[in-house]
């Protein structure tokens, strides 16, 4: 036998008006927010046009795996001949990591973008590739003439991002937004 009280399973009735009064109020809010999305229009970026713009900037963000979770840097960068450089220090994670690798590199994701605070329009251009330490002398001196840090830290390697997988997006004012301004 339970020697719980039963419970009962009778709710209080609501007011007959209080229904349609909360769903006006979700629709009013879901149509806000249907509204607010609406008002940007995104366009998928094709390879040429998403490399142009990432070389626009010179500040991005690079994502890679240490100690199996993902790590993310934010880096100065420089588009070279179709592929990311970055420099990086002595003691870097990402450094340790492409001086232990295979042939084939250390796989990363580098994103940047240009997204206006107040808008939320502009792109964003993300790079999935594989990583390596640039070891000859020349291309070392080459890169280090030609990106300079943006942190206190000597930074003594350079990397290069092959890039594999180039996605771009921009978000734009929608025809929607524009006519009703």
């Amino acid at each position: 036998m339970n020697d719980f009280p039963a419970r009962t399973t009778a709710r209080p009735t609501a007011r007959p008006t209080a229904r349609p009064i909360a769903q006006a109020a979700t629709d009013s809010v879901l149509a806000a927010w249907a509204d607010r999305e609406a008002s940007r229009h995104r366009t998928e970026l094709d390879r040429a046009e998403s490399l142009r713009l990432l070389g626009s900037v010179s500040l991005g963000r690079i994502v890679f795996t240490q100690d199996a979770l993902p790590a993310i840097r934010p880096v100065n960068h420089l588009l070279h001949h179709g592929e990311v450089i970055i420099r990086t220090h002595e003691g870097a994670a990402l450094a340790g990591l492409t001086a232990h690798t295979e042939a084939d590199g250390v796989v990363v994701a580098y994103e940047a973008d240009a997204i206006d605070p107040a808008t939320h329009c502009g792109w964003s251009v993300v790079v999935t590739g594989y990583c390596h330490l640039v070891t000859d002398p020349a291309d070392l001196a080459h890169y280090e003439a030609l990106l300079h840090p943006w942190t206190d830290h000597r930074m003594t390697h350079a990397l290069r991002i092959s890039p594999h997988l180039v996605t771009g997006v921009r978000l734009a004012p929608s025809r929607v937004a524009a006519e009703r301004h």
